[in-house]
């Protein structure tokens, strides 16, 4: 019998597009590679599943290109799920990498929709022998505005997931600040027009050699893109209001197998207010304002010691100061339970605390599908997974923020940060936020690139807002960032510590603040209606 033949050749784009895409995983935080690398890197690998995308046979064919793409980069930049689901989640490897691959095949639905719209739409409505000189820039439009559209998608649909949104690899690049303008959406339309120029000028593509000169056009506009970058990051979206805080972060540094250990709970809590009354250095002001991370009490607050309460409402007193600590919260006049931020002050009433009235704390309003509410049939999932307190009451959108010194300080919790509109509504006046901060548990990730991806979205969601962002997690990556965006100081990760900053608060409404995600996706929708209506023209054309 003859040996098959293998073409290798049909073999080489689908593993150059998962290749590309893996490498595109690399971008959405500093290490292994430098900062500087990110934003470069990111360009270059989304114009590879570009061109490839335009030099597809067929919608089909795009499609399952951008598939592999986008499923390349969700198996490596998510790899860290399966720590939670192995470690923690006691699932066998095997079936958490099953897991996984079967969320990151969903996952990429989104790049496909792209691609094949791009064929559809794009490709269709500026094809090869269209004479006009437009061709590539609106070939390159099309595309940014069909992948800014898929980034929403994924981050809306089913409560959304918009973790390694492209956009958040060039937060140390001048697209950036592109997002105190258009929001990180604004930031993934220019970027994936400029890989989209880069794609158009660098071999063959489905354009005519006749339309070289107007390749040029799309490298130029993302030069501008580029240019107008650095002249928004000179911008004073906002002005200093009131007195700065002294702020303390506390990073308990609990082990994740450990964290809801009843016979530990007293010690989990004992480090917590060791560390909370860390002595400020000599010279130094102590805090006026003392940061814990999510759950940093793991347990419902009527099942902890009241002599504990007291001690932190002790300590409050002696330090004249306010503690937020993530808290679950249990409403015993309504039997709801609430992942929550509480806030203790030497005015604090214990026993409504204890009795899960006190109205001084914000509950966390977009809730975790699987860790803090159960879709419709999977409760077999959750107690496989052995999550506590899986089925949690959903906070208000809009909720007061904490007052500390004439600061309005609004929390947000564990990934509510990457929904960064829902943080919108906490900035209007009066009383709007002048800080944000987010308490966060990333012990389930280990020491993995999901903390310092969690890190560079704060930094975006501080230049959307022009607000400073104060991050207190249990194991890391807690700390500081000024209302530009720029770390001011970090923890190391997985290491118990305390970090004391001085924050100073914010006034005043960016552009994306004051109008939101509406004005990039209408853009967008703009850009492909006229796609859309340049097709049917060229198919009219066609038939007569």
């Amino acid at each position: 019998m003859r040996a098959r033949h293998i073409n290798w050749k049909s073999w080489q784009t689908p593993v150059i597009l998962f290749v590309a895409g893996t490498l595109q995983a690399l971008c959405f935080a500093p290490d292994p590679l430098p900062g500087w690398a990110l934003s470069p890197l990111q360009l270059i690998t989304m114009a590879v599943l570009v061109r490839s995308i335009w030099r597809a046979d067929g919608s089909k064919q795009a499609a399952l290109r951008a598939w592999l793409f986008a499923f390349g980069q969700f198996m490596l930049g998510l790899y860290w799920l399966t720590i939670s689901m192995h470690t923690y989640g006691y699932i066998p490897l095997p079936l958490a990498i099953l897991a996984l691959a079967g969320l990151c095949a969903y996952l990429a639905i989104f790049a496909t929709f792209a691609g094949w719209m791009t064929q559809k739409i794009g490709c269709a409505a500026w094809s090869e022998g269209e004479s006009s000189s437009r061709g590539p820039l609106m070939a390159a439009l099309v595309w940014a505005a069909l992948w800014t559209i898929s980034e929403w998608l994924r981050a809306t649909l089913f409560t959304g997931f918009p973790w390694l949104n492209s956009g958040y690899a060039h937060v140390d690049s001048w697209f950036a600040s592109w997002a105190a303008v258009l929001g990180i959406y604004g930031v993934t339309f220019v970027t994936a027009f400029c890989a989209a120029a880069i794609a158009g000028l660098v071999g063959a593509t489905h354009f005519s050699p006749k339309h070289q000169p107007q390749r040029a056009v799309a490298g130029l506009i993302a030069i501008a893109f580029a240019l107008c970058g650095w002249g928004i990051q000179k911008i004073n979206w906002s002005e200093p209001e009131g007195p700065p805080l002294v702020v303390r972060l506390v990073q308990g540094n609990v082990d994740q197998g450990l964290k809801f250990d009843s016979r530990l709970l007293a010690t989990n809590i004992q480090t917590h207010l060791r560390l909370a009354a860390t002595p400020a250095p000599a010279g130094s002001p102590a805090p006026t304002l003392v940061l814990l991370p999510e759950t940093a009490l793991a347990a419902f607050q009527h099942q902890i010691d009241p002599a504990a309460w007291l001690a932190w409402k002790e300590l409050a007193t002696r330090q004249a100061s306010t503690i937020l600590m993530g808290a679950a919260i249990l409403d015993r006049s309504t039997n709801n339970y609430t992942n929550s931020v509480i806030a203790i002050d030497r005015n604090t009433d214990l026993t409504q605390l204890i009795q899960g009235t006190d109205k001084q704390r914000y509950d966390k309003h977009h809730l975790v599908p699987f860790g803090e509410f159960i879709p419709l049939g999977f409760h077999w999932f959750i107690d496989i997974m052995r999550i506590p307190m899986g089925d949690f009451y959903r906070g208000e959108l809009r909720q007061p923020a904490f007052t500390i010194n004439d600061q309005h300080v609004a929390a947000n919790i564990c990934y509510e940060d990457t929904f960064g509109e829902e943080l919108l509504p906490s900035l209007a006046p009066p009383d709007g936020a002048n800080i944000l901060a987010n308490f966060s548990n990333l012990g389930w990730f280990g020491d993995s690139f999901a903390l310092r991806q969690h890190w560079q979205i704060s930094r975006i969601r501080a230049i959307e807002t022009s607000r400073p962002m104060l991050r207190a997690t249990n194991t890391g990556a807690s700390g500081a960032i000024d209302h530009t965006g720029q770390p001011i100081a970090t923890l190391p990760a997985h290491r118990t510590a305390v970090l004391d900053v001085s924050i100073q608060g914010q006034t005043g409404l960016t552009l994306y603040a004051r109008l939101g995600n509406l004005p990039i996706l209408l853009i967008s929708f703009l850009i492909l209606s006229a796609a859309f209506y340049r097709r049917l023209q060229n198919r009219n054309m066609t038939s007569t």
